[in-house]
């Protein structure tokens, strides 16, 4: 009897443990092939691209690559504003604005600055950026016109890595863009906001009809291209999260690293301040110009407004200004009187590289006071 009811219960284990097995196996195949059909939805999409962009010239680092597309030969890609000309075919469809999600984009990006990069390199990947680093798509009528503004000096090792990944990033968000490099002359006391003012006042110079401006360190490289440079209906925080934040927003006001302001954003808080000497607080006078003129700072996902920073040691010249918190503190006082209304400085050269306009500018020197101490 002992026996009978042993080999039942063993019985009934078995049948428990083979349920149980053929029920694991079900859920892994449920999460392959949903896994699958992810990649396959992925590869079909970028094949179809592909097949649709075929040029020999590309960006050689994944998954940060794209293929340039081409109209005909010689022929310069149509501004926002263009017209279809009197002598246009019949049969030829005008160009239809750029999807709101461009369909091209990739996602994560794989970033890394142990490769060498040169800037022969950097033209040869882009060979549709036309001289001074502007460039229109080809197949759309883009959205908005976007001047990039990078406050420079002294930094041609890390430029080139930015250029590198962000023109194919760019091209694919289907950006209407011109990239301005605005380099401080001298060795004075580095000002980052005064730099970027007059950026914006010498990129409408060149080109009258951009409508968004999108601010950004040279050492700060997007991992996402979903995270679109454009022009929002509030001014935009692109840099949530830095690695050397853990990838984390260190503060609720900071507007450090990468932000866009359309025109109009941009003249309303009258710029930025011009008297940041040194490192630090402009980009929290900023965000107080911001909040103090009814407007309020979006950001993008944190999954998708993660940034690399190049590593470097502190620049010469550009120590921290120590009356950095003073001067926040008095932005409601100060905003009126200092800004892009009062701003001052002496045009040395405009240089229009392959991949950029290079804008070289004297912007003054600090109070004594301030360069004493």
């Amino acid at each position: 009897m002992t026996r009978l009811l042993l080999g039942v219960t063993l019985e009934r284990i078995c049948k428990a443990v083979l349920l149980l097995c053929l029920l694991h196996f079900v859920i892994i195949m449920i999460l392959y092939f949903d896994v699958y059909a992810q990649h396959l939805d992925f590869f079909s999409r970028f094949n179809a691209r592909n097949a649709s962009r075929a040029h020999p010239f590309s960006n050689s680092s994944r998954p940060n690559g794209t293929v340039p597309s081409y109209g005909p030969a010689g022929a310069e890609a149509p501004s926002p504003s263009a017209k279809p000309c009197a002598n246009q075919s019949a049969t030829e469809k005008p160009l239809q604005p750029c999807q709101e999600t461009p369909p091209g984009l990739v996602g994560r990006l794989l970033i890394e600055f142990s490769s060498p990069m040169s800037m022969e390199r950097v033209q040869r990947e882009n060979p549709d950026v036309r001289q001074g680093g502007k460039y229109t798509p080809p197949d759309c009528l883009p959205r908005q016109k976007v001047a990039i503004l990078i406050p420079f000096r002294h930094r041609e090792h890390h430029l080139k890595y930015w250029l590198h990944y962000l023109h194919p990033i760019l091209r694919r968000q289907k950006v209407a863009y011109g990239i301005y490099i605005i380099n401080q002359f001298g060795e004075d006391t580095f000002n980052r906001a005064k730099l970027l003012n007059v950026g914006f006042l010498e990129a409408l110079k060149d080109d009258e009809e951009y409508d968004c401006f999108i601010f950004s360190d040279v050492d700060l490289i997007p991992m996402d291209d979903r995270n679109l440079y454009r022009c929002y209906e509030q001014p935009r925080h692109f840099a949530v999260g830095m690695d050397k934040f853990g990838f984390r927003l260190p503060y609720a006001g900071y507007f450090g690293g990468v932000s866009g302001l359309s025109k109009s954003q941009f003249l309303k808080i009258n710029g930025f301040p011009n008297e940041y000497w040194g490192w630090g607080g402009e980009d929290d006078d900023i965000f107080n110009r911001i909040s103090l003129n009814g407007m309020k700072v979006s950001r993008p996902d944190i999954r998708i407004g993660r940034y690399r920073m190049i590593k470097h040691e502190r620049d010469k010249h550009n120590e921290p200004n120590p009356q950095r918190f003073t001067k926040i503190q008095n932005t409601k006082m100060t905003m009126k009187r200092d800004g892009i209304s009062s701003l001052q400085y002496r045009l040395v050269e405009v240089s229009r590289q392959p991949m950029y306009t290079n804008i070289t500018v004297e912007i003054g020197r600090p109070p004594p006071r301030l360069a004493r101490g």
